[in-house]
């Protein structure tokens, strides 16, 4: 199957299914001689691991990634780094009922059509267990880039929303990972939970928003056409499962707006006095925050009787059973910065090596 490979000088290869023995992948190009902190790989991790609250799937996993190449005294060496993640607890009886049937909304019906086979069991390669890998190789990329701050939270939740910008909000780590739902505002994030709580009790479940705010992002990392900064962090966000939308800056508001509304204007440093731009003018960063939004829809799978077909084209009643995440947002959060790592890791090697170039010219 295509389109298991991430990035162009910092890459990244993902293979595994969510009811298989393991999960892993390769990461190749990471620079040799950067000193891994295997313990914040592991915070990373665990940030996305299920379990970790009571408005998460239950599926009880430890979530340990095995090292197998490419690191020598906790220092990469330059050579492809393997790793595995192993598959502890799933269920797959929880899933026998769908061996024939299509569930609404979910990849069961696209993946059979391409390939004339697909993993029933937990959704296989569709599930969203595989972003795991994601999360390791996204960890390292923060360490490759660790002077660029990378920061997300849930924004919205359904109809609710934190009705402040991102600059009026305590956006540190400890204040951010206090809260279950990964929720700034602690007046929002009540409001947000019960909702969410409400949903689960009644067998449904909610989408909503990520914002992530990244700072440090140094002037010049992007290209001008077809590669754009903010085109490559849009198509790493929109490969996220449940991902539907996509907006950097103004985003969608910004066409309300007159250009003289819009205009950035430079102050004497360089700097601009507003940032609609979102950190990026022409497809590249010019020093400024770069911030977007991510919309993700309801997780498709219910616990409330729905009418389908099955593979025959006969209609079926299903009703969701197994573990599952009747908000996907809270665990998002370290998908979100870690494809956001890879981009910007990726970005960070174009510009050394284009400076490596220019020296050599020279």
């Amino acid at each position: 199957m295509a389109g298991n490979i991430f990035g162009h000088l910092f890459r990244v290869t993902t293979f595994g299914e969510s009811h298989g023995n393991a999960l892993g992948g390769v990461i190749d190009g990471c620079p040799a001689g950067i000193e891994l902190d295997f313990e914040e790989i592991q915070n990373e991790l665990n940030r996305r691991r299920p379990g970790q609250s009571s408005i998460v799937t239950q599926r009880n996993e430890p979530d340990k990634v095995n090292f197998l190449s490419g690191i020598v005294d906790k220092k990469t060496t330059g050579t492809p780094i393997g790793f595995l993640i192993y598959n502890k607890d799933y269920k797959s009886e929880d899933y026998n009922h769908l061996r024939n049937v299509y569930r609404p909304s979910h990849s069961d019906f696209t993946y059979e059509k391409k390939y004339g086979i697909r993993d029933y069991r937990g959704g296989g390669r569709s599930s969203a267990r595989e972003t795991i890998c994601r999360v390791v190789a996204g960890s390292i990329a923060k360490q490759v880039i660790k002077n660029i701050h990378i920061l997300s939270y849930v924004s919205s939740v359904g109809n609710i929303s934190i009705n402040k910008s991102y600059q009026d909000l305590d956006l540190s780590k400890k204040n951010i990972e206090k809260s279950p739902i990964r929720c700034p505002d602690p007046h929002t994030e009540k409001k947000m939970m019960s909702l969410i709580h409400k949903m689960k009790k009644e067998g449904d479940t909610v989408g909503g928003t990520i914002t992530c705010v990244i700072k440090n992002v140094p002037s010049g990392m992007g290209e001008p056409v077809f590669e754009k900064l903010h085109a490559e962090l849009a198509k790493a966000m929109l490969s996220i499962n449940a991902v539907k939308g996509f907006e950097y800056g103004s985003g969608f508001s910004g066409s309300k707006l007159t250009g003289s509304q819009h205009n950035d204007l430079f102050n004497t440093d360089q700097s601009t006095k507003t940032n609609l731009s979102g950190g990026i003018q022409g497809g590249i960063s010019n020093g400024m925050d770069i911030y977007f939004r991510i919309a993700f829809k309801p997780v498709a799978t219910i616990m409330k009787k729905q009418k389908t077909i099955d593979k025959y084209g006969n209609f079926v009643f299903i009703e969701g059973k197994g573990r599952h995440d009747p908000c996907v947002l809270p665990r998002a959060i370290p998908i979100v910065e870690s494809m956001t790592a890879l981009v910007l890791a990726d970005y960070w090697m174009f510009k050394k090596l284009s400076k490596y170039s220019q020296i050599h010219q020279d």
